[in-house]
């Protein structure tokens, strides 16, 4: 029996291990999974409902690293971490995107002579002030196993000198997760509930620091959406790092139809989110998601580790300028019901190709 270990920590780790956790588990025989969760997202609303929503089990150890500087979590994760490998005694230890326990989880595991997949591999925005790209840099450059989600990644990975046996390319796992609860998103009353009309508002996640953490530049922002709402209605489902951050500064809408919720589940924010006539976002899973349903896509960053969006999909990216902000949403409006773009692998079944290449390697 291979025991394989898949470690989760955050709302975008779930709905790519969720489509592997599915395949692993359909094999009859031969492998066994064991779900790790280190807590770094930890209450109902940013973790519990999108095991609910996506249909996988409670994980089997659950970890309490909870909130934290990136140098408090990524250590508290480690050390929390090691016994539980050691316990488990793992053939493979997969981990996902990018996040501080994704880095967490790879090194321990490689200190400790446990091989690490990493899933969604090769992902570049060239911006080390971002503490995804240092924690994508170092997990690829000790993964033992490599699957890249495009052809831009896998060619990242080749100019970084890691070697074309360790890397695959298999497709984007995320669309697999969305493909599987597209039929489910008619459950949700999320639309009537703030009383909007399909294709009549725009769709807004901000919580990246480069966005939140200058006050300036969330006011930016949060004026150009008050200003996009007195034309439109905006909807914002607010990240708590976010809702903070504008608790701090007093800020308020006091025009339009600027609608403020908390997180939501997976299937009430795909719901929200398909039926958007524009999404603006910081978010990288988002930049893809749009782009496979064809949804204007508005970036508020100056780069992104997901240029096949920008280039083959739906997705632009922006200035965190307030006019910039609703010009570039009037003109995305104009681009509603254009063909929905078809990338190579975006197909539903990446988690089948990477289980079929854990096999073989295992």
């Amino acid at each position: 029996m291979k025991k394989i270990a898949l470690l989760v920590g955050t709302r975008p780790n779930y709905m790519k291990i969720a489509p592997l956790w599915r395949a692993i588990n359909k094999e009859p025989e031969g492998f066994s999974t064991v779900m790790i969760h280190t807590g770094q997202h930890y209450d109902r609303e940013m973790s519990g409902v999108f095991f609910e929503d996506l249909l996988m089990p409670q994980p089997d150890v659950m970890l309490d690293v909870g909130s934290g500087s990136h140098a408090q979590q990524t250590g508290k994760a480690i050390i929390e971490l090691e016994p539980v490998l050691i316990g488990i005694g793992p053939d493979v230890l997969v981990v996902a995107g990018d996040v501080n326990s994704t880095l967490a989880g790879a090194l321990v595991a490689v200190k400790m002579g446990i091989p690490v997949a990493h899933v969604e591999a090769g992902l570049r925005s060239f911006d080390r002030t971002m503490p995804e790209e240092i924690n994508r840099v170092l997990v690829d450059s000790i993964a033992d196993i490599l699957f890249a989600s495009c052809r831009d990644a896998v060619e990242n990975l080749r100019k970084e000198g890691i070697s074309s046996e360790k890397t695959y390319f298999v497709g984007n796992v995320m669309i697999d997760s969305l493909k599987r609860i597209l039929p489910m998103l008619r459950t949700s009353d999320i639309l009537k509930e703030y009383q909007l009309e399909s294709k009549k508002y725009v769709c807004v996640t901000i919580h990246r620091p480069s966005n939140v953490d200058d006050r300036s530049v969330l006011k930016e922002i949060l004026e150009g959406l008050n200003n996009v709402s007195r034309n439109v209605p905006v909807v914002f489902p607010v990240h708590p790092r976010t809702r903070k951050k504008i608790k701090e500064m007093e800020w308020e809408s006091d025009v339009g139809q600027f609608i403020i919720t908390d997180p939501l589940g997976y299937i009430d924010f795909m719901q929200l989110m398909s039926n958007a006539a524009v999404v603006v976002t910081d978010s990288g899973g988002v930049q893809e998601e749009t782009t496979y349903m064809g949804i204007p896509c508005l970036t508020i960053r100056e780069n992104t580790e997901r240029p096949v969006t920008v280039s083959q999909g739906t997705n632009r990216l922006i200035k965190a300028k307030a006019e910039d902000i609703v010009r570039e949403v009037h003109g995305a409006l104009g681009r509603v019901g254009r063909p929905v773009p078809q990338i190579e692998l975006w197909d539903g079944v990446a988690a089948g190709r990477i289980f079929e290449i854990l096999k073989k390697v295992l």
